[in-house]
């Protein structure tokens, strides 16, 4: 590709995301809450299923609201008092995690800096297999709960904040002294926050590019390969350096976050049309299967949230689908109720997400029983 070409492609691509980024936001929310199923009725003890609600809406719009990282992160940590009597948020950096800010913890200053115990209990379990980890209090990590105590009904839930495949933060929530938990809920903001993570760095690279589109031809520069540095985007802890971190020479404690959504943002800006299988696609085609991909993920994760001990012991023993039967066909049949008959049927995207979270991309862990 020559010089001009790409100079001529990029200029298109950050003239099509200023024009498109005023329709993303309500297609996120349409995304995560029109396709997001019902939470079943069986849920954890003491863990509220509640349906969405008009609420749970304005929750993620107060997300939405926030323009740079920080403020998007302070908007989840808000958000969530509203399923949550106490919530913290910890940042994942090289495999240790740091406190950042809480809501209802007493003195929430306290949580800053604190270093959350990855080793075992289900802040271990969160972060390794990247889902939302229900548990008992007496689970937790000890020097946290002398810290801050626990709920009264002793039910707890962490949640990864996952950016591009990669856990950036851990979210901690319990009921406190009033049983308020709805696991279900905080989890739809966490996936919100994180897919609007990814849209405040989409906006800050039209920004950018925008901008050199601007200056005078005589003072151009170069057109920069379409790579995002860290340090082009605002740190959203840059207040916050962890003592127990060594500062040199590592960088922030928020640059996992930010540089996992800058990558994001340049995969999807910036990528060939190779790069995306429904490029062929008509736009309605195209949009039909992305959605279906998402609702099939988010049905398994529905999962994965409501039976972890299943999952656990049915990859151990390789009878996964046999512990899960019910809840897999029941899934299967609303995927197929509401993508069966489009165009996305023939990508059998449920059956693929079952195969690649559930068993972790090991057939042999769904047994025998399950249909290839």
């Amino acid at each position: 590709m020559s010089k001009e070409l790409q100079e001529i492609v990029e200029r298109a691509v950050a003239q099509a995301l200023k024009r498109q980024l005023p329709k993303l936001q309500a297609e996120l929310v349409e995304c995560v809450l029109a396709d997001l199923p019902a939470p079943p009725a069986a849920a954890a003890e003491g863990v509220a299923a509640s349906p969405m609600s008009s609420g749970l809406v304005q929750a993620i719009a107060g997300i939405h609201a926030g323009s740079t990282q920080k403020e998007i992160l302070k908007g989840l940590l808000d958000a969530s008092t509203s399923c949550a009597s106490r919530v913290a948020l910890f940042v994942v950096k090289g495999g240790a995690a740091s406190g950042w800010q809480a809501r209802g913890l007493g003195e929430d200053d306290l949580i800053k800096d604190f270093p959350l115990d990855m080793t075992t209990g289900p802040a271990s379990h969160a972060y390794q297999n990247r889902v939302a980890t229900p548990a008992n209090i007496a689970e937790m990590d000890r020097r946290f709960v002398k810290q801050f105590g626990g709920p009264a009904n002793e039910q707890i839930v962490i949640l990864p904040l996952v950016l591009k495949d990669k856990v950036a933060a851990l979210l901690y929530a319990d009921g406190g002294a009033e049983n308020l938990l709805d696991a279900g809920s905080i989890e739809v903001l966490v996936m919100a926050t994180s897919a609007w993570l990814e849209v405040a760095a989409l906006r800050k690279q039209a920004q950018q590019r925008e901008a050199v589109e601007t200056m005078p031809s005589i003072e151009r520069p170069p057109m920069p390969a379409p790579v995002q540095t860290v340090s082009s985007f605002p740190d959203p802890f840059a207040a916050h350096t962890p003592k127990h971190i060594s500062k040199a020479p590592e960088p922030e404690p928020a640059a996992e976050v930010v540089e996992v959504a800058a990558s994001a943002a340049s995969a999807s800006a910036a990528a060939a049309p190779a790069a995306d299988p429904f490029a062929g696609l008509a736009a309605e085609d195209a949009d039909t299967h992305r959605k279906a991909q998402r609702f099939a993920r988010l049905l398994v994760d529905e999962i994965k949230l409501y039976n972890q001990a299943k999952v656990n012991e049915g990859r151990r023993n390789k009878d996964l689908y046999d512990r899960l039967k019910e809840d897999i066909d029941k899934s299967r049949a609303t995927f197929q109720k509401r993508y069966g008959s489009t165009v996305a049927a023939s990508g059998d995207y449920f059956q693929k997400e079952v195969v690649r979270s559930l068993a972790e991309d090991d057939l042999s862990v769904l047994g025998a029983n399950f249909k290839k």
